[in-house]
């Protein structure tokens, strides 16, 4: 009893160029799903931006005052 080859078919996915509707339920209404998440955890979203924000004002601020320096 040996080893028989046997023939497989392959089965091959493809998206017609005519699909429009291929991720229509991610951007639907994305505007109200937005404000929903963070008006829910405003307190993780604070703690997330606001040491984003103060960082790159910080960065901002530094270049600027370090463009203005040799004017002293």
């Amino acid at each position: 009893m040996g080893k028989q080859p046997v023939r497989m078919k392959a089965v091959v996915y493809a998206l017609s160029p005519f699909q429009q509707k291929i991720m229509k339920g991610l951007w639907n209404d994305l505007p109200n799903k937005i404000h929903h998440k963070i008006s829910e955890n405003w307190i993780s979203a604070t703690l997330l931006l606001g040491p984003l924000v103060g960082t790159y004002t910080y960065v901002q601020h530094y270049e600027e005052k370090e463009k203005l320096a040799h004017r002293y």
